[in-house]
């Protein structure tokens, strides 16, 4: 399935914005916080905790809605639906943090590996992020 130039300018501008939104202080302090506030009851382990289920459900609310709410201002004709019917189409064709980051408000299992690759960070079981570890492009940039 192809897409329109219309559309294709659309999602372009879609992603353009929330580029600009999570390089903000004010969002990586709205995802640090809740990593903080969360980290510990996270475990590497192959059995998922209700609690998981919970907390991941807290964070898609607080992220896509921080999203959502600047995406209005800036883009009055914003429409959630067609914006996630384009990421849904072209989920095997796009790479990248803010992709990651996206994908993490849906996929529990990437979410799951962001709080424990922050949870990594601050046990301190990880090097310096400075030289040239990096915990996963979507961490890294957020911490």
């Amino acid at each position: 399935m192809s897409s329109s130039p219309e559309s294709e300018d659309y999602f372009d501008t879609v992603i353009g914005h929330i580029e600009d939104f999570v390089i903000s202080d004010e969002f990586k302090k709205l995802v640090q916080n809740f990593m903080q506030s969360h980290y510990r009851e996270f475990d590497r382990c192959e059995e998922n905790k209700i609690e998981y289920m919970e907390i991941f459900n807290q964070y898609t609310v607080a992220i896509e809605g921080y999203i959502v709410e600047n995406l209005v201002r800036r883009m009055p004709n914003f429409d959630m639906e067609r914006f996630t019917e384009e990421l849904c189409r072209r989920r095997t064709q796009l790479d990248g943090e803010i992709f990651e980051l996206l994908f993490s408000l849906t996929d529990f299992l990437a979410f799951k590996e962001l709080i424990l690759d922050y949870k990594l960070y601050k046990e301190n079981h990880l090097s310096d992020l400075d030289s040239g570890i990096q915990i996963s492009r979507i961490s890294s940039s957020l911490l």
